[in-house]
């Protein structure tokens, strides 16, 4: 599969299984048929139209719709709606600096369909005779990709978070790597991808970052999602991008960027247009 076929993957969705998620007349989310009918037995709460889910309009602020929501999606938990618990909230917004109209529990993010944020960060060595990364491989008992390889470190970000912050919280449970060195973390532009899942739709933004790492520091894993790190070269990197299946898809993203920016992949690729246009395609609008 090539470098394209690895975005386009992460770029497919029919918008026919979806409805419109309503918050005050906007659109926030887009909402599978099925999870829905669910929503709607709370009819307090959540009315159902042909075309749209919506949210009560009588629930105003922040608190109000944050507060009106949570027991239903911790009821749909319960009964196996939604499969996994995260206790993390998001944010319900159109834009990463916007003012969230609610917070949700992360696992229902993708059930209700709206707008994702994460911090990926490669973990880079510069060696004599090359630069290689960090790459984590992820647990065999994760609920989602197990045994795929993934980013050094990367994670949710949630709501009244900083990604600066997050970036050094997520390095410690994640690889162990101290606030000094953490901090260090350089932001790279972030990348928008929109496809269907088995939960919904993930509408997500990944804000990415370069940590240089000294040759002597090896990440070692404190929270149990990462069965260990392998050092790879941006050569190695690539190899594996094109020939095999290993990486979790999303992570696919983030490594062609920085394929891209390292110049492993450049305008001599056959395909170097179309890839730069879908990499970095704006994020969707409702």
């Amino acid at each position: 599969m090539s470098y394209l076929e690895r975005i386009q993957k992460c770029h497919q969705y029919d918008r026919s299984k979806y409805l419109d998620f309503m918050i005050d007349d906007e659109v926030m989310g887009l909402t599978e048929h099925s999870f829905a009918e669910q929503l709607a037995r709370w009819s307090d709460v959540f009315q159902r139209t042909d075309k749209q889910i919506i949210l009560n309009p009588e629930l105003q602020t922040f608190d109000e719709r944050t507060q009106a929501v949570a027991p239903i999606m911790e009821a749909l938990h319960k009964e196996g709606v939604i499969d996994t618990w995260v206790d993390e909230p998001y944010a319900v917004s159109h834009a990463f600096e916007e003012a969230p109209r609610m917070a949700v529990e992360r696992a229902a993010a993708s059930f209700l369909g709206i707008r994702g944020y994460g911090v990926h960060i490669n973990g880079l060595v510069k060696k004599a005779d090359k630069i290689y990364c960090w790459v984590a491989i992820r647990a065999e008992d994760k609920p989602f990709w197990p045994g795929k390889l993934d980013q050094m470190v990367a994670g949710g970000q949630g709501i009244g978070i900083g990604l600066m912050e997050n970036v050094i919280k997520e390095s410690a449970e994640e690889a162990d790597i101290p606030e000094e060195l953490a901090s260090q973390a350089q932001a790279r532009g972030c990348l928008h991808y929109c496809t269907d899942s088995s939960r919904g739709i993930r509408i997500d933004t990944l804000f990415n970052y370069d940590l240089w790492l000294p040759e002597d520091f090896t990440p070692v894993n404190t929270d149990g999602e990462v069965d260990g790190f392998v050092l790879m070269s941006l050569e190695k990197m690539a190899e594996v991008i094109d020939t095999t299946d290993n990486f979790k898809q999303n992570c696919n993203l983030v490594n062609i960027d920085l394929l891209i920016r390292s110049g492993i992949i450049h305008h001599s690729h056959p395909d170097f247009k179309e890839i730069i246009a879908l990499l970095y395609a704006p994020a969707m609008t409702f």
